[in-house]
């Protein structure tokens, strides 16, 4: 619990830092980038944390439900518009041990199960041509749930849903045509869970997923 604080924190900290850059960009700037040269399209490959921050509604109410977080690589393809406005479609696949904190103390174990939240972002990058390049973006995202891995005497079915996102990060040029980037994304999203086809669960996952990797612009 105190490892997720600590992300959060950082997040929030993103979060801010980069609404504050974003208030000495100017339009001098914007048009610069217009002139460029540079290809609409970037490719990113970044390592994630996916931090759930979950909260549920369990019927009959025995407990909340519980997802641990998860580290994996994470691809994403952004296409720019103009130098300021561009839409970010990111792809990422995650394992997560679920289990319910039972109201009476212990846990049920509940298996595993691997979350695919395809996102799609419209993004602001207020200095495109600067040595610190940040950007804003919000976008929606559909949650599918695969591959459950049940315990003994205990089966699950999952059923995903639509949500929306909200992104900050930043970019900074290494060299020609790479940059390195750091990025923040909260996701609300809710799913249902029904356990033995007895309990029913209503859970919202709201992961932050906090990144960093590579990108290229070609």
């Amino acid at each position: 619990m105190q490892s997720k604080t600590i992300l959060k924190s950082l997040a929030t900290a993103l979060l801010a830092a980069t609404a504050l850059t974003a208030l000495p960009a100017t339009t001098a700037l914007a048009e610069d980038g217009a002139t460029s040269g540079q290809s609409p399209w970037m490719i990113r490959g970044r390592i994630i944390g996916v931090i759930p921050d979950e909260s549920s509604s369990v019927t009959p109410n025995i407990g909340s439900i519980e997802a641990e977080g998860a580290v994996v690589p994470e691809i994403d393809i952004t296409y720019f518009f103009t130098p300021n406005i561009a839409a970010e479609l990111i792809a990422a696949t995650s394992p997560h041990d679920m289990s319910v904190n039972l109201n009476g103390g212990g846990t049920l174990d509940l298996g595993d199960v691997w979350v695919l939240p395809p996102t799609l972002l419209l993004q602001y990058h207020f200095i495109p041509d600067g040595q610190i390049r940040p950007y804003a973006g919000v976008g929606i995202n559909y949650t599918h749930l695969y591959n459950a891995d049940d315990t003994a005497g205990t089966s699950v079915d999952y059923d995903g849903g639509f949500g929306w996102a909200l992104q900050a990060g930043v970019d900074v040029p290494i060299s020609g045509n790479w940059s390195w980037n750091l990025d923040v994304k909260k996701i609300f999203v809710n799913v249902d869970a029904t356990v033995n086809s007895a309990v029913r669960a209503d859970v919202d996952l709201d992961p932050w997923v906090i990144g960093t990797g590579v990108g290229y612009r070609f």
